[in-house]
This record gives C-alpha cells, structure tokens and sequence, in this order.
C-alpha cells in the first residue's frame, strides 16, 4: 500500500535506519543564508553541504531560508513549507546503489508572492549574512550580445517604477539592502551559483545596473560594501520525475512530494570574499579559493559545451535519454573529440586537476544509467546556452587560428534541431524563449543555409566568418541530406589538421 503519511519532522523517528537523516537537533539551527530559487540544484549542492556542516555539528547559525519568487515555484514552496524544509536528497551510483538522504539545512521556504513584504524583510535581518541564488542562466537579464541589463524588460520595468512593490530578484535583493543601509546593518553578501562564467562579477553588473536606475545612492553604497564571490558548481542533477517521486516515499514509507536525484559526484569551488562571514565549506569538501575563474572555465566548456554537444545529435539519433546516447560509441567520440581538439587549448591551468582524468570522468558520468537524465532538459533553453558555453570556445580557437570544425558542428546540429520536426516527422517541441523566432529561421534553411546562423544578436559575426560557415554548412547539409548518424559517422572519421 501506497504510503499516506508525509514527510515533516515528526515523521524522522519512523524512517528506515538505512536513510541518513539529520543528526542534529534542527530547533537549535537558525538561518544565515537565504536562497532565492530552491530548485533541484541548489538541494543537491549547497543546502546538502549545510547539511554535512550541522552534521558535524557546526554552523548551527548558517541555516537556510529559501525564498520562492515565480509563479511557478509555488508547488514546490507550498511542499517543502508542509514538509518542514525536509526532502530526500538521492545520490544514484552507475553500479545501481542508491543512497538516500533526508536533508534538514531548509529550515523554511517562503513564496513571494503571498508576501513580497515578508521576504524583504526577511532579507533585512541582520542575522542573514548570505543571500545566494540559482535563478536560472537567463535569470540575469543581460543582453545575449552587448552583456547591457536590459531595463526595458516588462518585469523590470515594473519594479523600477516609483512605489512599486518589488517582485523581481533585482528588487527584492536592493530594496533589502535599502533597508539594511537606513538601518545600520551591515550588507548581506551576494552569491551566484548559477553557470555563467565570472557569475559573481555578472550579478556584480546587473545588480548594480538595477540600483543605479531606482537609487544612485544605493548603487554608490552597494559598489563599496557589497560583495559578489564568483562560484562554481558541477553536479549533474536531472529533474525529479514521478516516478522518483513513487520510489523515494515507497523507501521512506512516508511520501516526499519533492524528492532530489543527482549524481554521486559533486564539485563546487568558492571564491572566499564573504566581508560579513561564511560557513566553513572547506570542511564538508568545497574547494574555497581566491580565484574560481580557471575552475568554472573548466566546467562551462567541457561539461556544460558537451552536454550540448550530445543532445541534438541524441535527440536526432532518436535518443530520450542522456545515458543512453552517451554510450553511442560516435557520440561519445565526438564529444572527446570536442573536449580534446578545442575546448582544452582554450583553457587555463587548473591546480589540482588532471584534465584528462577529468574528462573520462565526464564521459562516464554522462553514461551512469540511475541518473536517467533527459536529452529534453539539456536541449531546453539553448539560446541562452550556447552564447555562454560554446560560443566563448569558438571565439578564442577563431582568435588564436584553431580549428572550430566540431563547435560548428554543434551550432549546426542545434539548428537543425530548431526545426521543430526530428528525422522521422516527428515534431520536436523545442522548449526556449526565442522560439518564436528561431524556429521559423531555422525552418527556413534548406533553401537559406545561414539562415540560422545570421541572427546576428546570438551569433555576432560568426556568419561572415568561412572558418565557421564553411564546417558549419558541411554539416547541416548532412544532417538534411544523410541524418545524424552518419554525420556523427563522417565527423569522427574526417581529419584533424589545423587550418593553415
């Protein structure tokens, strides 16, 4: 039978004894940190390594309070408010173990729109001295080609009007720090984990962008007091399914209606500029550095560029999910192919990191089959993917005279993707914000080839440039003309000489 009870606080006595839950007497945790955007990926990093922390019995005063600002977090906020902050974090190894852990480092979540009041004042205690985000890549609000926050946009441009009551990251963030200023309290610091490179000096900008147009003075205050650390994250963490769902409270014997699955492995590196304190991350296996920019480069180009690199040709080749197409013996040569011939040379020196070594790795972790993630979610979103992932490679192979033959490929494949209809009719429900407008463009290629690429605010000049249209067109013909498979088939077999 189908278990009924819910998972809260007062059902922890009757889990099984092979669950790890809190050791710690949560009543004696009080919040330091507030996160905005409780989803999946923050649960499987920073709220399980608060959890380790209390684990060990410190950072009894570094607990989290999340903060719920769209609409459609309100599902999630309401669950985790009536499960006490609790939910199962589940690590599933490719040998099919599973280890489950109920996490208890989320003392609250809070949902913005019952209250937009209550959270900014929430953001006000002085005992918060960390307000760290996962809002999403497009989250930003940055423009694709000029890197300018674009104030036009209707949710911005409706905080920044006199007397509005924020709603917006932007606001909700300022308007705190307004009213810490007046009050004599000491600046929260402001910690990006999303993955954009130099994530910290991104929501530098566009926070301070915002600021100056609703209050110079705020603006002046914050670019002298307030600190944006750069962050890196690397856990592949799929969206939670149903059938998660199912297996976590058949386990549990209690239902978790907001279960966590990710991988086993988990890297996640700090820049240390906290002014106000932070937890000691070190301790619970966070690297915590002066200079995260080697590490996130790292991470972007290899495993964020790959994963793009293997869900069109995945999706066009008929595959659903990531493990399954990464065990395609030519897709997953052709990632390596990637990794090795372009996205390497353009990295910097990583301390402590054997990139060879870490590369494999990604290849097998991309291959574990419990994780079950989905070639749909990698494909999601790609116009705010690919200008921040892949397209920094090719500038830099394009400036130093390397060859971009499989980053063109990549861009092609995803054009052809964008057609919305897969090799065998089928229609693909491409799921990005400039659908609207990439899709017809794309539909429109086999008679205009560059069609695609001609959209200029995602691709600058790449258009006019034959060292990229010139691979690029080889394989988007063959994609129409031969499919993926045997454009995979082609790429892999063709040459690897530089450009003389």
């Amino acid at each position: 039978m189908a278990p009924t009870e819910r998972l809260c606080a007062s059902a922890l006595g009757s889990l099984p004894g092979d669950v790890h839950m809190p050791s710690y007497d949560r009543s004696t945790v009080s919040p330091g940190i507030a996160h905005i955007g409780v989803g999946n990926f923050h649960r499987a990093h920073q709220a399980l390594v608060i959890d380790r922390l209390l684990s060990q019995g410190t950072a009894q005063d570094w607990g989290i309070l999340g903060i719920a600002l769209l609409p459609g977090d309100e599902r999630l906020a309401r669950a985790m408010h009536q499960q006490d902050g609790l939910y199962t974090l589940v690590e599933k190894s490719s040998d099919g173990s599973w280890d489950h852990r109920v996490v208890g480092s989320i003392l609250d979540v809070l949902f913005a729109p019952d209250d937009y009041e209550a959270v900014i004042e929430a953001l006000s205690d002085p005992a918060i001295r960390i307000v760290s985000m996962t809002i999403t890549e497009g989250g930003y609000n940055f423009d694709r080609l000029t890197g300018d926050f674009m104030a036009d946009t209707p949710a911005i441009a409706a905080d920044l009007q006199p007397g509005a009551t924020p709603r917006t990251a932007f606001g909700i963030v300022c308007a705190a720090l307004s009213r810490r200023r007046s009050r004599g309290v000491e600046p929260f610091t402001v910690m990006s984990c999303d993955n954009i490179q130099h994530n910290g000096d991104v929501a530098r900008r566009m926070f301070l962008a915002f600021a100056k147009l609703q209050d110079p003075e705020l603006a002046s205050w914050m670019q002298d007091h307030v600190s944006f650390p750069n962050s890196m994250v690397d856990r592949i963490t799929p969206m939670t399914t149903n059938a998660d769902v199912e297996a976590v409270s058949s386990v549990l014997g209690v239902v978790d209606e907001c279960p966590v699955v990710c991988e086993p492995f988990l890297q996640w590196v700090v820049e240390d500029a906290f002014p106000t304190g932070r937890p000691a991350w070190e301790r619970a296996g966070v690297q915590v550095t002066m200079d995260v920019s080697p590490y996130e480069k790292m991470k972007l180009r290899l495993l964020n560029a790959s994963h793009q690199g293997l869900c069109y040709f995945g999706h066009l080749a008929g595959y659903d999910l990531v493990h399954d197409a990464t065990q395609d013996p030519d897709i997953a040569a052709f990632l390596r192919r990637y990794m090795d011939e372009e996205a390497t040379p353009t990295l910097d020196p990583v301390e402590g990191v054997d990139l060879d070594f870490y590369k494999a790795q990604l290849i097998e972790r991309f291959s574990n089959p419990e994780v079950r993630d989905t070639i749909a979610r990698l494909c999601a979103e790609s116009s705010d993917r690919i200008p921040k992932w892949l397209l920094p490679v090719v500038w830099d192979r394009l400036a130093s005279g390397g060859s971009v033959s499989m980053s063109a490929a990549i861009v092609a494949s995803w054009a052809r993707y964008a057609e919305g209809v897969d090799e065998t009719g089928h229609p693909i429900n491409v799921v990005d914000p400039l659908k609207d407008v990439l899709v017809p463009i794309a539909q429109s290629q086999r008679d205009q080839p560059l069609a695609f690429l001609g959209n200029r605010e995602l691709f600058g000049d790449l258009v006019d440039d034959p060292r990229f249209t010139t691979p690029y067109l080889q394989v988007l013909d063959l994609l129409h003309n031969e499919g993926s498979r045997a454009t995979l088939a082609w790429l892999n077999a063709s040459g690897n000489e530089e450009p003389a």
